[in-house]
């Protein structure tokens, strides 16, 4: 399914996060969400969050809850939405919010952005995949060799995750990532 096909699809659903129609963009680590949900966000005119910029360092833990507390349930409530981006080089949480705004469309990306506690306000689940090698290449090549054992240790936390939370069987869409973008995105 191209780019112009899930934005229509988006389009043609009912918000379920207050006025908001919310599309979740999962997947291992390396494996094109972040491309596809850029191309996606900006076919549909869209905000993205990333969850990168929520999690405090190589962890999954409490991501989620921060983009619940400080986006979507504010969302829910026709409010724009906040949160405090996380800072990779300072080890921190910036001081400013970063603003969500309260729009007809907002595009979350990144693992962990489609447990089931999101279902009820989901609009379209859609899963990234690529094969594990292929990812670390480009995690690796994003971050550098440094980064290998993060890499490694964080392939077993978000697939302990992804297990846990059926993540890609829920899925409403799943898309191969393992070539990169293609013409559309």
């Amino acid at each position: 399914m191209d780019r112009a096909a899930l934005a229509a699809r988006v389009r043609a659903a009912s918000p379920r996060l207050g006025r908001t129609r919310l599309v979740c963009v999962d997947g291992p680590a390396g494996s094109g969400k972040t491309t596809l949900a850029g191309g996606l966000a900006a076919e549909l005119g869209a905000p993205v969050v990333h969850m990168d910029d929520l999690y405090a360092g190589w962890t999954l833990t409490g991501a989620f809850a921060r983009l619940a507390a400080g986006v979507l349930r504010p969302l829910a409530e026709g409010r724009a939405g906040a949160f405090h981006r996380y800072d990779w080089t300072a080890g921190r949480f910036a001081a400013e919010p970063t603003g969500v705004p309260a729009g007809p469309v907002l595009v979350v990306e990144g693992c962990g952005s489609t447990p089931r506690a999101v279902d009820p306000w989901t609009t379209l689940r859609i899963w990234v995949e690529a094969p594990r090698e292929v990812r670390l290449a480009r995690g690796l090549a994003r971050d550098g060799a440094a980064y290998e054992s993060q890499w490694r240790r964080w392939q077993v936390t978000e697939a302990a995750t992804f297990a846990a939370e059926r993540t890609r069987e829920r899925a409403d869409v799943r898309m191969d990532g393992s070539a990169g973008p293609g013409p559309d995105g």
